[in-house]
């Protein structure tokens, strides 16, 4: 079977919000390498913005390669040393306080791609006018989902809903999530932090996004910060079309 070749475009925004100070979140951005990542940081100012400031420059440096699988392998690895170095720096720097950052981040090659993730920034993609999550949030409230103690509903408002289970850099060994996902022309694909779908329902994402990618990452931000933006809100946006 041949190979559907697939052109990317991409569109990325990432904002400090209107309630937070500075912005702790770092999105990547390599369509040649076909490498995307988004990253929200945590541990305050300086060390959040640090934390996820390291894990977008440790996968800027991978290489690309021809082969899916090679770039896949390159990327897990810069993810599992950066978790090293930003343990490093949170003891050398700043006195041992906890320092880290989510990630989500997707490779592809053709019809294929793989997504890597830990913590709660999320992938989505939007294929036939359905949008499906396709990563699953390390985070408390997700355990409890899915032991059956709390409703889908009942874990949008919880109380514990920001408090994650994985993060690069939130213990000495990082485990990654890996998905691999086939991709179809006309499929769009998001990769966000959480400032985004704290504030806006699947169907409000589902309904912002158009083939016009530019315009869909501005009216997804838009409307996050219409509804408040209680933290940094980072996306991108990406369009499959035949090559």
């Amino acid at each position: 079977m041949t190979e559907a070749l697939i052109r990317w475009s991409c569109a990325g925004r990432s904002d400090r919000g209107a309630k937070r100070k500075i912005n702790e979140d770092s999105i990547l951005m390599r369509p040649d390498a076909g490498i995307w990542l988004a990253a929200d940081g945590m541990g305050g100012h300086e060390a959040g913005d640090v934390a996820s400031a390291m894990v977008a420059s440790a996968v800027a440096r991978v290489p690309s390669q021809a082969r899916l699988a090679v770039v896949v392998d390159r990327v897990e690895s810069a993810l599992v040393n950066v978790n090293r170095e930003i343990r490093e720096r949170a003891a050398r720097d700043f006195g041992g306080r906890t320092m880290g950052s989510t990630v989500v981040s997707f490779v592809a090659n053709h019809n294929f791609g793989v997504c890597l993730w830990a913590g709660d920034s999320r992938f989505y993609r939007l294929r036939d006018a359905r949008l499906e999550q396709l990563s699953s949030d390390h985070s408390e409230v997700q355990e409890l989902v899915e032991r059956g103690l709390l409703t889908p509903e009942e874990a949008e408002n919880h109380p514990n809903s920001n408090v994650i289970t994985r993060a690069v850099g939130g213990a000495p060994d990082l485990f990654l999530d890996s998905l691999l996902v086939d991709v179809r022309h006309g499929d769009l694909f998001v990769l966000c932090s959480d400032g985004l779908y704290n504030e806006l329902s699947a169907v409000e994402i589902r309904d912002n996004l158009q083939p016009d990618i530019e315009q869909a990452a501005d009216a997804l931000l838009a409307q996050a910060l219409a509804k408040g933006a209680r933290d940094n809100v980072s996306l991108i946006v990406l369009r499959a079309d035949a090559a």
